[in-house]
């Protein structure tokens, strides 16, 4: 639960290292109460950690300058996007710089011939999808929150697209990369596959921060589809919606978005986004291709949806209502949190292999049960991730403790399915405790890793280990 926001009286920079620091810098460095806190908060719960100073940079030079600064006088580096990371990989647990990189948002190249572009790390999705529609294109992978290039790449991002185009490990061609000791890499090249030694892409791709600083991008792109279409089904039971998606999966029909809400989900998106769907379990569903192939998709979701128990499908065929439609599933965590006026919302999340999705979330489910406070449900059902909210009173310490333990038990039964703790949300401060429980003697070669690029310990510390 988020503790009360700290009050500091000055940021922990000696004079040197401020000095320091401003002659790369100069005003884009703030040393402000304010904005400190803001950069040591996120959708997490956990309490404010503000850093010691916050810094723009502009070019991969100044993070260069920057991180050489930090290395000489050993001062943590925490990067930071949009805020919008729910496992606490924002916090900066021993103060530090933390570089915020909303003035490097430069959309550098956009090859359309190759279907890849080349961003700084601040860009969002919403700006790049913007300035790729005039060239057909688009970048599909959608978390729901506007999240920056860099901050998705760092987190390993998922989204309501995942099932049909994959995650940000499959999204992305090459980084650009300041290491600890100052020397900048690129991980890879623009061609779409290579045998050329190590992935290092993939390596730094889901690292949070710890290992380097993502300073550019290329990305796998998309043609934008020919015919969308986009449809709610409510289902009579939690079961039928997920057999559905099971049976949709296994038989290969290429749905887009396949995204489950439960029936307490659904209420508090009707309540927040001013709906009227029905509150049951539901299907959210999404078709993209061709006129003919997205009418031959959606004959086969009906099919299989009857035979669940699904009822009547609700259409958003025009632009305008699909975008309505996922808002209100994008605001699938203030709808929940809405659901008590004053609460603070604790987003837990696992993955399990598809054939075992059933019988996580109906256990899941039957927990949640006899909770004492709302905890609604919503997945990326397609690639078997779901999420749960615990939506608790901030003064309650006893609320707290419950959801821990609830938190455990999903995570417990997640990983004896076959499953990970942590589907998109990344392990940062949240996850920690459940990481060796998953990879065993992985996690060693993971601190191997960490320990030859970063020894200081600079790149945001305490995450993941």
């Amino acid at each position: 639960m988020a503790a009360p926001t700290p009050t500091l009286a000055r940021p922990g920079l000696s004079p040197t290292i401020e000095a320091a620091l401003r002659a790369v810098l100069g005003d884009r460095l703030q040393l402000g109460e304010a904005i400190r806190i803001q950069h040591g908060t996120s959708e997490a719960h956990f309490a404010v950690m503000p850093p010691d100073a916050v810094a723009y940079p502009e070019n991969t030079g100044e993070v260069v300058a920057l991180v050489r600064i930090c290395r000489d006088h050993d001062l943590a580096v925490i990067p930071y996007g949009a805020g919008t990371s729910l496992e606490g990989q924002l916090a900066a647990v021993k103060g530090g710089l933390c570089l915020d990189f909303s003035r490097m948002n430069a959309i550098l190249a956009v090859h359309p011939e190759d279907l890849d572009c080349t961003v700084q790390p601040g860009v969002t999705r919403e700006q790049l999808n913007a300035w790729l529609r005039d060239h057909g294109l688009f970048f599909p992978i959608d978390p729901g929150a506007n999240a920056t290039i860099g901050g998705m790449a760092s987190t390993r991002a998922s989204g309501t697209n995942a099932v049909r185009y994959g995650t940000m490990r499959e999204a992305v061609l090459s980084l650009r990369v300041v290491l600890a000791d100052g020397r900048v890499i690129d991980t890879a090249q623009r061609a779409r596959k290579s045998a050329a030694g190590y992935d290092l892409t993939r390596l730094f791709v889901g690292s949070e921060g710890t290992l380097g600083i993502i300073t550019e991008i290329t990305l796998r792109l998309h043609g934008l589809p020919q015919a969308i279409s986009a449809a709610v089904c409510p289902f009579e039971t939690l079961e039928g919606a997920v057999n559905t998606t099971i049976m949709a999966i296994q038989m290969g029909i290429p749905l887009a978005r396949i995204e489950l809400l439960d029936e307490v989900q659904i209420n508090a998106v009707n309540r927040y986004s001013k709906l009227d769907l029905a509150e049951q379990p539901t299907l959210m569903l999404e078709f993209h291709g061709t006129e003919a192939g997205v009418a031959e998709q959606v004959e086969m979701v009906r099919e299989i949806t009857t035979m669940n128990g699904g009822g009547d499908f609700v259409w958003s065929n025009l632009p305008e209502e699909r975008t309505r439609l996922w808002k209100a599933r994008h605001n699938a965590y203030r709808a929940g949190v809405a659901l008590r006026p004053g609460a603070t919302g604790w987003s837990t999340d696992v993955c399990v292999p598809i054939s075992r999705l059933a019988e996580c979330i109906l256990e899941t489910k039957a927990d949640l049960a006899g909770s004492s406070f709302p905890a609604p449900i919503v997945g990326h059902v397609g690639d078997g991730n779901f999420h749960v909210l615990f939506v608790l009173d901030p003064d309650n310490p006893a609320e707290e403790a419950e959801a821990d333990a609830l938190n455990e038990r999903i995570v417990r039964r997640a990983l004896a399915l076959g499953g990970t703790c942590t589907g998109e949300h990344g392990i940062g401060l949240g996850k920690k405790r459940w990481l060796r429980e998953e990879l065993g003697d992985a996690v060693d070669v993971m601190q191997t890793i960490k320990q030859t690029l970063d020894p200081q310990g600079l790149f945001n510390p305490g995450k993941i280990f």
